[in-house]
């Protein structure tokens, strides 16, 4: 199986600590955590994914949102700049130590956070990432290479 994840949740996961926009999401997002954690690779979508899931329908979602799309796209720009792949739609990502130890770093440097610009949750995720990523609930064991180039 695959976690989908739209291109600015692969800078999310990197500071989820299990907090939310609601209960049903925070909950469906722990499982993902785990997932993830469990070795389960990414593909990347366009639009609303796994993560997104019990917010649709609810009122004032944003998932759809034009600035979503934007985050979307400077997210992908950022990712595949750091790791030289590509991270948009269709793209394969395996969530290895080795990529998540990159993607902390470089968004501890800040240096692909340019998606994370105007988001509520940037001044929790800056705070996750000053007291070096504690209590993140994405963690990955040693594995393969963390993208496939194809």
């Amino acid at each position: 199986m695959t976690v989908r994840l739209r291109p600015h949740h692969l800078l999310c996961m990197l500071t989820f600590v299990g907090k939310g926009y609601t209960e049903a999401f925070t909950e469906n997002y722990i499982r993902i955590a785990a997932r993830l954690s469990a070795g389960e690779d990414i593909v990347v979508v366009e639009g609303p994914d796994d993560v997104c899931g019990p917010m649709l329908g609810e009122p004032g979602m944003h998932c759809l949102s034009e600035s979503v799309t934007d985050r979307d796209l400077k997210a992908s720009d950022a990712v595949e700049a750091l790791l030289g792949v590509s991270a948009g739609p269709g793209s394969s990502i395996r969530p290895s130590i080795d990529f998540l130890q990159r993607m902390r770093a470089a968004f501890a440097q800040g240096s692909i956070r340019d998606a994370c610009e105007r988001c509520e949750w940037s001044p929790l995720c800056t705070g996750i990432a000053i007291s070096g990523f504690d209590d993140v609930l994405v963690v990955a064991t040693a594995g393969p290479p963390p993208c496939d180039p194809g």
